[in-house]
């Protein structure tokens, strides 16, 4: 076995070893890892497809895809390190390219919007990880130490260390530089609408609270009172007896 190959396999094992804390040993990678099973066939498939021998890597890759839930065409271009956890239902397209130590979480599609041949699927720079359930379309680029957080819709070329949440996708820009490592900080997203929504209420009962000041019942000449409406979440806890339910 060529030393490089040797030297990949080491390079996968450690890759879980480094971004899984629930990896106990090498042999239970070897045994129970679908992503890293996935992974590796993939080499196998894409060598084939660019040896011309197109049918059976995509007949291979069918097979893989059979075992482990997890389908990458052969002709994805994907560089070392890539780690996928757990790994049921991503989709890898024929024209994605991932560079290095990306890692994906189940159900990642990066898929493809055109029907026109050539590139029509994204490009993942190194360092990024991708939230369970992301969906990145077409031939975008996603910038190297970006973090995708789950259930995103991203249509739109992502800049270097960014975070991206919500459909579609708002790219916010980090205002610290990534870690050396990979991000797997999944509970620590901004909530773009959430904020925007907030500042928005915020700024409507300013409004009203100087309206207030000044009308009046045109008979009693009495204050009115404030109208009901929805407050500002607590904590970033909405109350139900705000909605009336």
């Amino acid at each position: 076995m060529p030393f490089s190959l040797i030297q990949s396999i080491r390079d996968d094992i450690q890759s879980v070893f480094d971004r899984d804390p629930a990896a106990r040993s090498t042999l239970e990678l070897l045994l129970a890892y679908p992503g890293l099973h996935a992974v590796w066939a993939h080499r196998t498939e894409h060598w084939l497809w660019e040896h011309g021998l197109n049918l059976f890597a995509r007949w291979l890759s069918h097979v893989t895809r059979f075992f482990t839930g997890i389908e990458i065409h052969p002709g994805a271009k994907i560089g070392s390190g890539f780690f996928i956890d757990h790994g049921m239902g991503v989709v890898i397209g024929e024209t994605a390219e991932i560079g290095n130590r990306v890692t994906l979480y189940h159900g990642v599609t990066l898929g493809g919007t055109s029907f026109q041949k050539g590139k029509r699927h994204p490009t993942i720079e190194d360092e990024v990880v991708i939230g369970a359930g992301a969906k990145i379309l077409g031939a975008i680029t996603i910038g190297s130490h970006s973090r995708i957080g789950a259930n995103a819709v991203v249509v739109k070329t992502v800049p270097p260390n960014s975070v991206v949440v919500g459909i579609p996708g708002q790219v916010v820009s980090r205002s610290l530089p990534a870690g050396a490592g990979p991000d797997l900080e999944h509970g620590r997203l901004p909530d773009t609408l959430g904020d925007s929504v907030a500042s928005l209420m915020n700024r409507l009962d300013l409004v009203e609270s100087l309206l207030h000041m000044q009308l009046k019942d045109a008979t009693t000449g009495e204050k009115q009172p404030p109208p009901v409406r929805v407050h500002t979440p607590t904590d970033g806890v909405w109350h139900g007896e705000d909605f009336m339910i």
